[in-house]
């Protein structure tokens, strides 16, 4: 396997720290815009397998020329969803696999963006499902944590704990703090913005997707490891369009323990216009308001030494157990910062994203995991992939509820 990781910021630098542990890869090239930080990266593994480049993501042909140049076989997108199209398109023409953790961008509809769904997240990339089926290549999307291993939790419930799945509910919380700091999102606030502020998706079986308002139909839930119980509330996310069109369900959602304040500085910046995408006219430059909001806050990979406690994702599962009765479920995965940064250097957030890409592509080395088209994570065998996550050093739980 010769790796193409596109984005040396928190999540590939951290999946660089992980990787340089395996064996399974024969030369991984670390590419960014910023040639500086890919070679920040590489340094940091100190290992022979690994070589920066630079590399625009928002160019796909540049994508394709580095990775025929390189005889890259699998690319692995670790820049933020705008990027998404750009190194997908270019990992095909070049003729290589493609992962990544987030997909490509939703539109909402012009006129009734809380009553009708627009463009939905990953339906750019579901267009693409034929010619890459046809061409025997395979784009695994969606194999961050949320979405990721959050999916292959919901496969591994329909397959082995419940005879019949009624609801899915993804639900994330943490206990995270961030020293020094009035607002500072652990993860990219670019991402955070469209994720918070765009209309929520739910998925019923005899509806089909719909939209709800941001922050809709909150909900206490109690996250285990001593967490304990967050306010969540729906945000739009992958699982929701993926979930559905491997597992058979009567709902999904997802729901996000985003707290109060957080929540109202998202939507102060949302009423001042500060999360819009469109670039205006700043003393003769154009400037994008939410690349502003980006770049007045502090890089969330620097943030590790700061922050304490943990963070928690996982799947609820309910429905009928293999013995016919109800069961509730929440399969888990528990990741303290303390433990990432003393182990790996890398805050719990965008170690737990990078972590789970890094398990599939071993696999795909393997040949444990296989296929063609455009899939998600629930298309492939949830086992295999639970059992090398443990491996990493990873555990996850299961708890009745």
């Amino acid at each position: 396997m010769r790796l193409l990781i596109v984005g040396a910021g928190g999540v590939g630098a951290a999946a660089v720290r992980i990787a340089v542990r395996r064996a399974f890869f024969d030369h991984c090239v670390v590419a960014d815009r910023d040639l500086a930080r890919a070679e920040a990266a590489v340094s940091s593994a100190d290992d022979p397998r690994f070589a920066a480049a630079a590399l625009d993501a928002s160019d796909a042909g540049a994508v394709e020329a580095l990775c025929r140049e390189l005889r890259i076989t699998h690319v692995l997108n670790a820049v933020d969803p705008r990027f998404v199209m750009p190194v997908f398109n270019g990992a095909f023409a070049a003729g290589a696999h493609y992962l990544d953790m987030a997909m490509s961008l939703s539109q909402p509809h012009p006129e009734r963006p809380y009553e009708k769904t627009g463009v939905k997240l990953g339906d750019e990339q579901f267009a693409a499902e034929d010619r890459w089926r046809a061409a025997g290549r395979l784009a695994l999307c969606g194999i961050g944590v949320e979405p990721g291993l959050s999916d292959v939790f919901a496969r591994y419930a329909a397959d082995t704990l419940f005879a019949e799945v009624h609801d899915v509910g993804i639900r994330d919380g943490s206990d995270l703090v961030v020293e020094g700091y009035e607002f500072a999102p652990s993860f990219s606030i670019w991402t955070t913005i469209e994720e918070c502020l765009n209309p929520p998706v739910v998925y019923e079986k005899n509806r089909g997707w719909y939209v709800t308002k941001p922050f809709s139909e909150p909900e206490t839930f109690t996250f285990p490891a001593g967490i304990g119980p967050v306010e969540c509330v729906n945000v739009e996310h992958e699982e929701v369009l993926l979930i559905p069109r491997w597992i058979d369900v009567r709902r999904v959602t997802f729901k996000y323990g985003l707290g109060n304040e957080f929540i109202e500085v998202l939507k102060t910046i949302h009423k001042l216009g500060m999360d819009s995408t469109k670039k205006v006219r700043v003393g003769g430059v154009d400037v994008s308001p939410r690349d502003v909001v980006a770049a007045c806050l502090p890089d969330p990979a620097t943030l590790g030494d700061r922050m304490h406690g943990r963070t928690c994702a996982g799947t609820y599962v309910t429905g009928l157990g293999r013995d016919g009765r109800p069961r509730a479920t929440y399969l888990y995965h528990v990741v303290d910062n303390a433990w990432t940064m003393r182990e790996y250097g890398s805050q719990a957030v965008v170690w737990q994203t990078a972590v789970n890409p890094v398990v599939a592509l071993e696999l795909l080395a393997a040949g444990t995991w296989s296929g063609a088209g455009v899939l998600g994570p629930e298309a492939l065998p949830p086992r295999p992939f639970l059992d090398l996550l443990t491996e990493y050093g990873a555990p996850w739980g299961i708890q009745e509820l």
